[in-house]
């Protein structure tokens, strides 16, 4: 068995991390138990680029006990845990990852996920696509589709999908209402304030937070540090999104204006260039920056870099950059995801219905590929209704069901 990690001592931690969140996940088990005997994936070759952390590992794991060869790497050179990872390799699963890699190491790991001709492809950011269309289209032929787990992944999907370039169907379980919903609202909104809580060890209520985006995270965000007692500031671009933050009561301005006056900066926006060097000059002594979008890009680091006088480690995973007009910035996970990179990422109750929307399209592309296209698809809806039911039900909640009567009236126009 192939596997490039850290350490293979911490296997035993790593391994008590997986137990942990598989007392969690009832939608996900609950799906491993009705295929387990069938094994549909038996045989097939599956590599999965995602976050390396005990959540994503359990998926991993089920997979291979549905009968799947698994590969993993990571999707975030900061957010792999080296514990969980050895954990997985101890239990048979070639991964090729670990802690704070660098960008040649990073897509080393990415190729060697992909490097035994994979049927199924679980991408998180594009990173796996990324690689197989430019460096490895030779491997193309073997893939029988995938899934996106991500915002920025989906829209690097859907831009290959308008070009025509795409060379194996995807399907894009951000959009699932399960996920963009939950996931992207309630894991975004509490994993993004765990980590910057947990690395500042500062007070949330009575700071003013700026939010740089008002998508589905941004909202959440929103959402939770309101309840926390934050004042909110949103920064957007979008018309709509942006009055839908005045009329939940958010106070709405241009990134220029919000700098003179926030704490604490959380972008969320799936851009590159969010704050640049003029917000980094109008910015308080001691603000707060951190991500919680896909990639490193939305904090212009290499302007903040050029523009510091000085820069040092503060605290674990705080990067402080000190100015020429005598204030410092303090950097939170070097601009990369802070719910992974500083925390353990979203909670586990939330995960477990996205992962559940990854197995089970996965198993939808494996009985349907043959008449799928090279293009983009959403997840079917069924689907969707099939998590968001086993989820109720896990949590003994029930709910009402159309009579034959108002179906009919439901989906007539007289």
């Amino acid at each position: 068995m192939e596997y490039d990690i850290k350490d293979l001592s911490l296997k035993d931690k790593g391994r008590e991390k997986i137990e942990w969140v598989k007392d969690f996940m009832p939608v996900l088990s609950s799906i491993e138990k009705k295929y387990i005997d069938a094994k549909p994936l038996k045989g097939v070759k599956v590599s999965l680029s995602l976050h390396l952390e005990a959540k994503t590992a359990y998926l991993a794991v089920i997979m291979q006990n549905l009968g799947a060869q698994i590969r993993v790497c990571g999707s975030n050179p900061l957010s792999t845990q080296d514990d969980v990872v050895a954990g997985l390799v101890d239990m048979g699963i070639s991964v090729f990852a670990y802690r704070d890699i660098n960008a040649e190491t990073y897509r080393k790991h990415l190729i060697q996920a992909l490097s035994h001709k994979p049927n199924i492809i679980i991408d998180d950011g594009a990173d796996l696509a990324n690689v197989l269309h430019r460096e490895r289209p030779d491997l193309a032929s073997d893939v029988y589709g995938g899934c996106e787990e991500t915002t920025t992944g989906v829209v690097r999907f859907r831009a290959m999908d308008k070009q025509g370039i795409l060379k194996y169907p995807m399907f894009a379980i951000n959009d699932a209402a399960c996920k963009h919903l939950f996931d992207n609202r309630y894991g975004t909104g509490q994993s993004a304030l765990d980590g910057i809580m947990r690395t500042t060890n500062l007070a949330i209520f009575g700071k003013k937070i700026v939010i740089a985006g008002y998508g589905w995270c941004g909202k959440g965000i929103a959402q939770k540090a309101k309840g926390m007692g934050a004042n909110i500031i949103v920064t957007e671009v979008d018309a709509v999104k942006a009055l839908e933050a005045v009329m939940d009561g958010f106070a709405v301005m241009p990134m220029a204006e919000a700098a003179k006056t926030g704490d604490i900066f959380i972008t969320v926006t799936g851009d590159i260039n969010v704050i640049t060097e003029e917000h980094f000059m109008l910015m308080k002594n001691n603000a707060v920056l951190c991500n919680a979008g896909h990639f490193d890009c939305e904090i212009m680091m290499s302007q903040l870099k050029k523009i510091a006088v000085k820069i040092k480690e503060r605290r674990n995973n705080i990067t402080g950059y000190y100015l020429s007009n005598g204030n410092v910035l303090n950097v939170l996970g070097e601009g990369r995801l802070v719910n992974l990179a500083c925390a353990d990422g979203h909670a586990v109750e939330i995960m477990d219905m996205s992962f559940s929307l990854q197995l089970l399209t996965a198993l939808h592309v494996l009985e349907n590929y043959k008449k799928l296209e090279n293009r983009l698809y959403n997840v079917p809806k069924q689907i969707d209704d099939l998590v968001a039911m086993t989820k109720l039900d896990s949590l003994g909640v029930n709910i009402d069901i159309l009579t034959a009567d108002q179906k009919k009236y439901m989906e007539s126009w007289e």
